[in-house]
């Protein structure tokens, strides 16, 4: 690697070894306890490179060019998190609820939540940042001691844990998946009163507040298995940690089968469990209570809904770097509008079309955005086999259904009965 020119603009802020820290570093997943810190520690912590005009960039030398270039793909293809009227609305929620557990005395039960919407909205991006905050918080509020610590023991301290739902999902499974995240030493033999036994004891040893499990949307409430997790779920409402569900379409899933919507409290709210105990974990008799709350796309009709929309394009906007973009690259014009029709709003869509085209901009040259480039990039919202239903979250039901006609009974005058009935009647 070459010296750095006098006068380079890079000069103490980038470097190969930042590239490579940031890009070379292993990404363990989130759903163990080294994966959920690292998210929990090192997100938003991507800050863009300086911006350079053509004539600058062409200043310096390839070595430096070639930094430049990686950092600059690094930053276009990780969009910031942004705060969203449609995240906003579930990020107070989960905050409320989050506090307000967590400062609860005798409360026997948490009430939960379950965040739903379609693909592409961004439920897992928006309760994972809620939740890191939370944490973070919570550290802080304890000087990053557990509060709840046994004596004499060396626990990790994990206010929150968060799992993906297994592809096929049983009571165990469930049980194994949480026990993964602290690496607990399982034996594939133990019961599942036993398994759910470590569960309790692992949660309240690591001082864990809040559980997200995530993809809850896999289960299927024709499987007699999933129906069985459902029950598992809601007896874990009584361990002194709250539930946050997230997944896709949750009222179609069958998960609520058995709730009903409050016109006025405007929340789900799910009956009594009818038995009284869940693969040996009591179950409280009071109500059961988890508060729905949907992932809504961008809207495009009233001008605040505009405004919200060309606010959202603006902090891309300056958060990308191409050599020739310019001011309202992506919010003057008609750009707005051919972003919209585009993406349909979809937060997950818009920003996979954005980043594809800003690598298109860079390996061709253009280096910039704008409609016809644009057009060159296929997304998912594309595929002429994409529904509305697809893309349009489910409303919450405003009246009662109509119930189903009855089959019509046929007309059986002129049957012919046999013999033995022609007797009877003469």
């Amino acid at each position: 690697m070459s010296a750095p020119k006098a006068g380079d603009p890079l000069v103490g802020w980038l470097s190969r070894e930042r590239i490579a820290e940031i890009v070379l570093r292993p990404k363990p997943h989130r759903d163990t306890f080294d994966g959920w810190q690292h998210y929990r520690l090192t997100r938003g912590e991507l800050v863009p490179p300086p911006l350079l005009t053509p004539r600058q960039w062409a200043t310096l030398s390839e070595d430096r060019r070639f930094d430049y270039d990686i950092f600059r793909r690094l930053t276009n293809v990780n969009l910031p998190l942004q705060q969203t009227p449609m995240a906003a609305k579930v990020t107070r929620l989960i905050k409320r609820r989050l506090l307000g557990n967590a400062l609860k005395q005798d409360d026997p039960t948490l009430a939960g939540v379950m965040v739903s919407g379609f693909g592409h909205y961004g439920k897992t991006a928006t309760v994972s940042a809620v939740c890191a905050a939370f944490e973070d918080s919570w550290l802080q509020l304890h000087d990053y001691l557990n509060p709840t610590a046994v004596p004499g023991t060396a626990d990790l301290h994990a206010p929150v844990v968060y799992v993906s739902t297994p592809v096929t999902a049983t009571p165990k499974s469930v049980c194994q998946a949480i026990l993964r995240f602290f690496r607990a030493d399982m034996r594939t033999s133990a019961t599942l009163p036993r398994l759910v036994q470590l569960v309790a004891d692992s949660l309240r040893d690591h001082g864990v507040r809040a559980l997200v499990l995530d993809d809850i949307s896999r289960l299927r409430m024709h499987r007699a298995d999933d129906q069985d997790v459902l029950d598992l779920i809601r007896a874990f409402m009584s361990l002194n940690v709250t539930l946050i569900l997230t997944g896709v379409n949750i009222p179609g899933t069958g998960l609520l089968r058995e709730a009903k919507w409050n016109a006025k409290q405007r929340h789900w709210v799910l009956p009594p469990l009818e038995s009284a105990r869940v693969h040996g974990l009591e179950v409280t008799q009071t109500e059961h209570r988890f508060e729905l709350v949907e992932m809504d796309r961008f809207r495009y009709s009233t001008s605040e809904q505009i405004n919200d929309f060309l606010r959202h394009l603006h902090g891309i906007e300056v958060h990308l770097r191409l050599l020739k973009a310019k001011s309202g690259m992506l919010t003057g014009g008609t750009m707005p509008e051919y972003l919209m029709r585009r993406t349909n709003g979809v937060v997950g869509l818009l920003g996979r079309l954005i980043e594809d085209g800003c690598q298109e901009a860079m390996d061709s040259g253009r280096e910039r955005l704008d409609e016809k480039l644009l057009d060159e990039i296929v997304i998912r919202r594309d595929d002429p086999d994409l529904t509305q239903d697809e893309i349009e979250p489910q409303t919450p039901p405003t009246s009662t259904p109509r119930p189903a006609r009855g089959r019509r009974h046929r007309n059986t005058v002129f049957d012919d009965h046999g013999p033995a009935a022609a007797d009877a009647a003469g």
